[in-house]
């Protein structure tokens, strides 16, 4: 089969394109052929090496062992089944939950042994992919593309949206709106938890797109009165940030927030390290979660809500396979609007 991999820490020169064999299924596992696979920041993160403090690592601190097949946001048809796997999965059109874990129901995602597909495993640039059977789920669209983008950000923002539980009423501020994670969080916010949603984009010609999406009131952080805006708009402070975007914006975030306010982050594409004066914390209450992935719990129930059709795919670009190198350039460009999909 063709498959793209990593094959050790660096720039984009390191996805190299070959022909390696087909997996085998476990007794346990089926055989996936991949018909979408969605880009993550992840990926391209475990291939910088930048999941490590002090040395490089992927999700786990030995690090990954190169060479390795990236893309954790997989659909795909179930071609074969293991031993041990019920004939009824096979031609089974499945999303793929991301990774494994011994941790109990409700921990999964914080055990110290959790392994992500795409790191620890190899994943989705590739043509086929093994993975357990209980962990292939029905698609929730008809359409492997659409279904594709949710798996790795789609349960991230449930999760972060879970973990602050907005009220209808409550207002939250999205940051990164139009990226893959900040426009479900937009949608989940909105469509799901009934609050009133913020989205900070950087163009505002979205501003029509975003309010499909949920939005209430859509601004652009490229503003230099973005404070003062953010306050009128909601006429006064928020209720909580949902930020993807670190440093570049925490000061805006942590400024507009109310006293007992919540801040929730699950990534920093602005900005890894930021200066923090620890008195704004505890003088306004404010409670702050750190937040990534999630459970099959909180997965089954994000399905269940795009399957009823309250959460949208947002999509901007696809590219095949052999052209990982461009999407992964393409992933890191600001402006996009929505996922960018590989296609075997």
């Amino acid at each position: 089969m063709k498959a793209v991999q990593v094959t050790g820490y660096g720039d984009v020169d390191q996805l190299k394109l070959v022909d390696i064999p087909t997996p085998e299924p476990k007794e346990n596992e089926v055989l996936v052929q991949v018909k979408a696979c969605a880009i993550n920041n992840t990926e391209i993160w475990m291939r910088e090496g930048a999941y490590g403090q002090g040395g490089k690592s992927g999700w786990r601190p030995e690090g990954v062992q190169f060479p390795r097949t990236p893309g954790s946001d997989i659909t795909g048809k179930v071609v074969q089944v293991g031993e041990q796997v019920d004939e009824t999965m096979m031609g089974k059109d499945v999303v793929l939950f991301p990774f494994t874990s011994s941790g109990p129901d409700g921990q999964e995602h914080i055990s110290e042994d959790m392994s992500f597909i795409g790191s620890e495993y190899d994943g989705g640039y590739a043509e086929y992919v093994v993975w357990p059977a209980e962990l292939c789920f029905d698609m929730p669209l008809e359409d492997y593309t659409e279904s594709c983008v949710f798996s790795v950000s789609g349960m991230t923002a449930w999760h972060m949206v879970e973990q602050v539980q907005p009220k209808p009423g409550e207002t939250v501020m999205v940051t990164g709106a139009n990226g893959g994670v900040g426009s479900l969080n937009v949608q989940i916010a909105s469509k799901v938890f009934g609050a009133d949603v913020i989205a900070l984009v950087g163009d505002l010609s979205m501003e029509e797109r975003m309010k499909e999406l949920g939005a209430t009131h859509v601004l652009s952080y490229k503003s230099e009165n973005l404070e003062e805006e953010i306050l009128e708009a909601n006429g006064g402070p928020i209720d909580t940030v949902l930020d993807v975007v670190g440093d570049a914006l925490f000061s805006t975030a942590l400024t507009v927030l109310k006293k007992g306010g919540k801040f929730c982050t699950s990534g920093s594409s602005g900005g890894q390290k930021t200066e923090l004066d620890f008195r704004t914390l505890y003088l306004k209450h404010i409670t702050m979660y750190g937040s990534v992935l999630g459970t099959r719990e909180e997965f089954k129930r994000m399905l269940k809500a795009i399957s009823e059709q309250k959460i949208q795919p947002v999509i901007d670009r696809t590219f095949p396979l052999e052209e990982a190198k461009e999407a992964q350039q393409y992933f890191k460009e600001s402006g996009k609007k929505g996922k960018i999909v590989l296609l075997p």
